[in-house]
């Protein structure tokens, strides 16, 4: 029985359900339960992620200093070489992968080019053979159409006029290549700037200290020297083996493509040399 406000007793009904928040807490208990699980064992593994994440950053990409009482701050000079360094470092592998795609067979000595300029002048077709060579813009067909361009000067002409024009060219390319062997010599030299700073950072920290330093702020000093020795190295490294090996495809290419020019003069030889036994 159920008494109501007025005094009176009101009937329950058998299909009427009373209210009973105990019955509502029993329903939703398992569900708080399961999300509180879930918590507890998705927080340890995101906080490890960010911290983690902090420590990478912290270690690698910033410089910091420590006060006596352990307040953290950036140290400016140190962060700055290190994102100098990393500034390169982005720099670096651009260049790399631009000189790797432009230092190419098809852009040195194409196949069917060679191919194509081979059969016109085998045929006689010296005149397609040098409008050819004029329209298209490879290393071969520039120093091709270099020599061809000598030809009322007689052979001799034509072929020192096609080695200057292919050492020309060379060095060229090399001076490109050459940004590389800058970058792996000057950015060793930018880490070491920061590993001596870093360590004058350390020694300070000493002195400072009357020769018993925390060792906090010690550390401070050395990570500074290690962190932009890391990154000086971490540019140089790829910067010089990127240097040998373009260099030495550069060196390759062209002494194949000057060879394959001058076989294809020797045609213009053989036909003097025809020509003249004809008519003697």
């Amino acid at each position: 029985m159920i008494r109501p406000f007025g005094g009176k007793v009101a009937p329950v009904s058998a299909t009427t359900k009373p209210f009973l928040p105990g019955a509502a807490v029993r329903s939703i208990r398992p569900s708080i339960a399961i999300a509180a699980c879930a918590a507890l064992l998705l927080a340890p593994s995101a906080a490890a992620e960010t911290t983690v994440a902090d420590g990478f950053a912290s270690a690698f990409f910033v410089s910091w200093s420590y006060d006596a009482g352990g307040t953290r701050s950036i140290e400016w000079i140190g962060s700055g070489i290190i994102w100098l360094l990393l500034l390169l470092s982005v720099g670096n592998i651009g260049l790399i992968g631009n000189l790797f795609l432009v230092h190419q067979r098809r852009a040195i000595a194409p196949e069917g080019v060679v191919s194509e300029v081979r059969r016109l002048m085998s045929q006689g077709k010296f005149r397609e053979a040098i409008e050819l060579t004029a329209r298209e813009g490879s290393f071969f067909s520039r120093v091709l159409h270099a020599g061809l361009g000598e030809a009322s000067l007689g052979l001799s002409a034509i072929v020192r006029r096609v080695e200057e024009t292919s050492d020309e060219l060379t060095l060229r390319m090399l001076r490109r290549v050459e940004h590389l062997n800058v970058l792996g010599q000057v950015s060793p030299m930018i880490g070491l700037f920061g590993t001596v700073y870093g360590m004058i950072l350390a020694f300070r920290s000493i002195v400072a200290s009357g020769g018993n330093a925390d060792p906090v702020l010690l550390a401070a000093g050395i990570g500074t020297a290690l962190i932009t020795t890391f990154w000086g190295l971490v540019v140089a490294i790829p910067a010089l083996s990127a240097y040998a090996l373009i260099r030495n495809r550069i060196d390759e290419l062209t002494g194949e493509a000057t060879l394959q020019a001058e076989d294809l003069l020797n045609m213009l030889r053989a036909r003097a040399a025809a020509k003249s036994g004809g008519e003697s």
